[in-house]
């Protein structure tokens, strides 16, 4: 299995702040943005503010927001390669389902996951909802993947660009620091690649040694 992060992996800069960009709110997302980064928010506060950005959007006008967000080029072609070759390729990701599923859909990728206390649902007739109490969750997402595709963690491998991503790094079998701004993750990570073209990473997981022993 192949995990990918969504924002700032698969596109370029962050989705969100395009998005806010779009909907005239990027006061909003300016402000839980530099609290996030100064250490005055938790990534769960960061979260649930993000998703009130989207709130009373007609799921639509995401959707053709999110089609025009800057992203690398070939992530369809990776995406179907690694497929081809009987390689399960999900999302791991702290974006809500009418994000990450329209990324599924788009791109060929076969499942998502990374936020739970979802149960309260995020559209209703057509319209983004309040969000309910959800938090980051990359770690359950990662155990609720593998559960439905059943693979040892060994054989999984993920990619990602921040601190949520270096935490899974060590629970799998190999990770790649993808367009990375942070040394530290890039530190933790087996390695750092920085590209405009997601295919890039196919090289990279053709030659990795996978640890053994992922943490549990």
């Amino acid at each position: 299995m192949v995990t990918v992060d969504i924002d700032g992996t698969l596109t370029v800069g962050h989705g969100w702040r395009f998005l806010a960009d779009r909907l005239h709110r990027s006061a909003e997302y300016a402000t839980t943005d530099a609290a996030f980064f100064a250490g005055e928010e938790s990534e769960d506060i960061h979260l649930r503010r993000l998703l009130t950005i989207a709130e009373g959007v007609p799921v639509a006008r995401i959707e053709e927001v999110l089609s025009a967000t800057p992203v690398l080029r070939g992530i369809r072609e990776t995406v179907a390669d690694l497929r081809s070759s009987g390689v399960v390729v999900a999302l791991l990701s702290h974006n809500p389902g009418y994000v990450s599923g329209w990324y599924a859909r788009t791109y060929g990728f076969q499942d998502w996951d990374g936020i739970a206390g979802g149960d309260h649902p995020e559209v209703v007739d057509g319209t983004v909802a309040p969000a309910g109490p959800v938090r980051t969750d990359k770690l359950g997402g990662l155990r609720r993947l593998l559960a439905r595709h059943p693979a040892p963690a060994r054989e999984v491998a993920h990619v990602g660009d921040a601190n949520a991503d270096a935490a899974v790094f060590p629970h799998v079998g190999f990770g790649i620091a993808l367009n990375s701004s942070s040394p530290e993750v890039e530190r933790r990570a087996d390695v750092a690649l920085h590209t405009s073209d997601l295919r890039a990473i196919l090289l990279k997981l053709a030659a990795a040694h996978p640890r053994p022993h992922p943490e549990g």
